[in-house]
């Protein structure tokens, strides 16, 4: 099988990574500190808007928007996948392009699903960068890896929807720029099993709507983005604000996790892929026991094995990608399964190995691989469990191979 990407994907890849380069990569620590000492965790560091406006001065804005020429760049999945590696390879990359979650999915829901009011009032300022957004779906009392088990009660009256119920690990919510969430729940617990459900707007500042906590990560709140536990008390909202037809929640919300998934992995192979470049200038600058840790056997079998796991992961999203291309994101189903379960483990495994060449130091804030290792964990959980991927795939090879 040969997968090539376009000229066009391959001259922004190189504008991209320029810009990481020139802007983004120092521009780290200076993120950081502010979090750390500004004395408001939740203020957004003013680089952030200083790094948006340089990139869509650019034109490096929404590159995301595969099938909505109108709304992005026009590029393809596969076409996108380089340059979402190259934003991964920091963890404030792909907001500073407008292409980080959970906007890009919410952005994507509005465009294919949303009226012309909806997207007016907020697709087109997520599109500018102005706001951020959140998608309310994961329930405490409820195993939300079966979306289908969901709680949150929808109810109609009159004019309004009236919503009851409590979320967490809703990612965005906490940030002050969050005016938006998009809201998963039940309309009607009596009809077929995967259309009881539907997604509606709920803006953040509407009554009822309680950010209860920052829900941590390995003991860090990934402020000021962060992920809350979020209550919703008789929330009332328009009836316009349903996103497409009572029912259609769940359908809805497969078509969302599919390029979520892959731009997830897209990432993480940024990640892995800066691990095993600081690992190697590490081992080459470090001696113990008399020679360079680069003249360690061990060392260097680590740094083999992560250099073809990264690779091999890579492959497996360009084919994902491109089969996403070729067909709807149900036809890619089983691909996008393989490379949801393979990407994050790879890298979880890969940046764990250069933390350890790293010692004490990559455990630290003083690289980005602490941050990196929790983000691919968490991602073995977020758009779907392993387990539930795995499930799911060998469910289909066998009926592929026994029918």
């Amino acid at each position: 099988m040969s997968i090539s990407v376009s000229s066009k994907s391959i001259e922004l890849k190189n504008r991209v990574e320029a810009f990481m380069n020139e802007h983004v990569y120092g521009a780290e620590e200076v993120y950081t500190a502010h979090v750390e000492n500004s004395g408001d965790r939740w203020s957004i560091p003013p680089i952030m808007e200083e790094l948006k406006a340089k990139a869509k001065a650019e034109g490096l804005w929404n590159l995301f928007l595969a099938e909505f020429d109108q709304y992005g760049s026009g590029l393809t999945n596969l076409e996108y996948a380089p340059l979402s590696e190259t934003m991964g390879r920091s963890m404030i990359g792909s907001e500073v392009f407008n292409c980080s979650a959970p906007d890009t999915g919410n952005m994507e829901v509005l465009a294919r699903y949303g009226t012309e009011a909806q997207k007016q009032e907020w697709l087109l300022p997520l599109l500018e960068g102005e706001i951020r957004s959140a998608f309310a779906m994961t329930e405490p009392a409820v195993a939300s890896s079966d979306a289908t088990n969901i709680q949150t009660e929808i109810k109609r009256d009159g004019g309004d929807y009236v919503i009851n119920g409590r979320k967490w690990w809703i990612s965005g919510a906490p940030d002050p720029r969050c005016k938006i969430m998009i809201v998963m729940g039940k309309t009607d617990p009596d009809a077929p099993r995967h259309q009881q459900q539907s997604q509606i707007l709920v803006p953040k500042d509407t009554p009822g709507v309680t950010i209860v906590r920052p829900m941590k990560v390995f003991g860090s709140d990934d402020a000021p983005h962060g992920h809350a536990e979020v209550l919703f008390e008789n929330v009332r909202v328009p009836a316009s604000n349903l996103i497409g037809e009572e029912g259609s929640g769940f359908a809805i919300a497969q078509g969302r996790l599919g390029p979520g998934r892959i731009h997830h992995c897209m990432r993480l192979i940024g990640c892995a892929q800066r691990s095993l470049e600081l690992m190697c200038q590490r081992v080459e600058n470090r001696v113990a026991f008399g020679k360079k840790l680069s003249e360690q056997g061990s060392v260097r079998e680590d740094i083999a094995k992560s250099a073809c796991e990264i690779e091999q992961a890579r492959l497996l999203t360009l084919q994902a990608a491109d089969k996403m291309d070729q067909g709807s994101y149900k036809d890619a189903k089983d691909i996008i399964a393989m490379i949801k379960i393979v990407a994050p483990n790879m890298a979880q495994t890969v940046i764990d190995r250069a933390m350890q060449a790293h010692g004490a130091m990559g455990l630290s804030q003083d690289t980005f691989m602490a941050e990196a290792f929790a983000y691919a964990r968490t991602v073995r959980l977020a758009d779907g469990p392993d387990q539930v991927h795995m499930n799911s795939l060998g469910k289909q090879l066998v009926r592929r191979y026994t029918e």
